[in-house]
């Protein structure tokens, strides 16, 4: 029987790296090393040093291999998956000039809106990069960053996402996927590549970008000496260009050219997002046109307020996040960072319809509502991006799965269920971001098509199917209502 060789797919998001060493022939997750993030910046700003990443990716690589008892000569292949547009600056030796700016960080609002004008509009920016900038993107964060940072600035050598820093870290060499890419409204889903024009227009050069590879799959070098000492992994085992989070989770769950189309995924962490792989390139305002990993597109819509706007409402009421019943007449917007869907970056909570018998709990249902409905308003605008018609009864009764740390959660899952009135199905590995990237890696080292790979290895997963249940239309209107009569003062847009 030949020796069991395992690859590592790195899942480095907003709180923390987590590392799962995979079997490489059956997907099984062997161990998950953790290790935890810092996040600083008060009102808008949210950054975080680069050099924490690389450190929590040496930690979390140790600990999975520790955890999972295998010799690190077992593992053939690495990639890296990272939040997506957090904006990262080096020096003429790779080393960064300041903190990252996280995608989260909205103090980049007034530069979204001068792009969008320049350009022409939200449409001229849908057809050229699929996504119309705001605070999240990467552009965006470069021209604040020129206008308030402008020593470092014009000190920067390089410019790199999160994932591209640290993948770069790996193989030294300078590289990222169309899908990644597609998150920082330079590259363009038209026609393939950056866009000169815009670049120029930020005043950016294409030197100082990583070369785009041709899928997240791709291997584009090999594990460094001083990277394997570093990880206490071999020299020379592969490492794929790999992609962005998000990217990342529709490879884990087999959505691709080689797997499901059209299909839609739930994501509910920190930010939540509906989105679906689909041949069909996005064309609407309203979502984020992405590029796939795998050559697909990956249209998605992201709100900044999930889990953790909950979880804040449930500690100032000081109740369990799972303590909580529908919210009746209660309506809690839980924009406590602003928000980007719908594009208000500078907004914060709003709370209405209080009464002398609303409860604690009522509140704290309030918040899941309001935080559910904002991501689901947005999922008949996906299903049209993907050229289908969200009235069909065969769209319709597809199933929503759903994805991320809120799907562990009983009253996130009812919530949506309640809300959606559609069949869910949460995928037995809770890990997908990671397995994902764990699939990437195989494809570098020689596994052929990643999505091909991930769905091979989905075939032996417990997932769990919940059936529709009647979609509580009177909380959905309720809500809704509220959100479109708030107008900008009211919500601090």
């Amino acid at each position: 029987m030949p020796p069991r060789t395992v690859v590592i797919g790195v899942d480095s998001s907003t709180q923390s790296t987590k590392a799962a060493v995979t079997d490489t022939e059956t997907g099984e997750l062997l161990a998950v090393g953790r290790a935890p993030h810092v996040v600083t910046g008060e009102g808008g700003a949210r950054e975080t040093d680069p050099e924490v990443w690389w450190q929590a990716l040496c930690d979390a690589v140790a600990a999975g291999l520790k955890e999972s008892g295998l010799s690190s000569s077992a593992v053939i292949g690495i990639a890296v998956a990272g939040q997506q547009h957090g904006l990262v600056t080096l020096d003429r030796s790779g080393r960064p000039l300041r903190p990252a700016l996280l995608w989260n960080d909205t103090r980049s609002a007034p530069q979204a809106a001068a792009l969008v004008a320049e350009l022409g509009g939200p449409d001229a920016w849908t057809a050229r990069t699929g996504t119309v900038p705001v605070a999240s993107m990467t552009a965006t964060k470069w021209r604040w960053l020129r206008e308030n940072d402008p020593a470092n600035a014009e000190a920067t050598a390089a410019v790199r996402l999160p994932h591209d820093f640290l993948t770069e870290r790996l193989a030294g060499v300078a590289a990222t996927d169309p899908g990644d890419a597609s998150g920082t409204c330079w590259y363009s889903t038209a026609t393939g590549g950056y866009d000169p024009e815009l670049l120029d227009r930020l005043g950016l050069d294409a030197s100082m970008l990583p070369e785009v590879a041709a899928t997240g799959g791709t291997r584009i070098g090999s594990l460094t000496e001083s990277a394997a000492d570093a990880l206490g992994l071999p020299a020379g085992i592969a490492v794929a260009a790999g992609t962005g989070d998000n990217m990342s989770a529709a490879i884990g769950l087999g959505l691709g050219g080689a797997g499901l189309l059209d299909h839609p995924v739930l994501s509910l962490g920190t930010s939540g997002t509906v989105f679906a792989a689909s041949r069909t390139r996005p064309a609407s305002t309203a979502l984020s046109g992405f590029a796939g990993a795998d050559g697909t597109y990956l249209p998605l819509a992201c709100t900044l307020n999930c889990t953790l706007a909950v979880d804040k409402v449930a500690a100032l009421l000081g109740l369990h996040r799972d303590d909580a019943t529908p919210g009746g007449e209660a309506v809690l917007l839980p924009y406590l960072d602003g928000e980007r869907t719908p594009d208000l970056p500078t907004a914060s909570g709003l709370l209405t319809g209080l009464r002398h018998d609303t409860t604690p709990q009522q509140l704290l249902g309030a918040a899941y509502e309001g935080a559910a409905f904002t991501v689901l308003r947005a999922l008949d605008e996906l299903l049209l991006a993907c050229g289908l018609d969200p009235a069909d009864p065969e769209v319709a009764g597809r199933p929503l799965r759903l994805i991320g740390g809120g799907a562990q959660g009983r009253t996130w899952v009812e919530t949506v269920r309640r809300l959606s009135g559609r069949p869910l199905i949460v995928p037995g590995n809770g890990e997908l971001v990671a397995l994902g990237a764990a699939a990437l890696a195989a494809s570098a080292a020689g596994g052929g098509d990643p999505v091909a790979v991930a769905t091979g290895w989905n075939a032996a997963s417990q997932d769990a199917g919940l059936p529709p249940v009647e979609r509580d239309t009177e909380t959905w209107e309720r809500v809704g209502s509220v959100l479109d009569r708030a107008s900008e003062p009211v919500l601090g847009g």
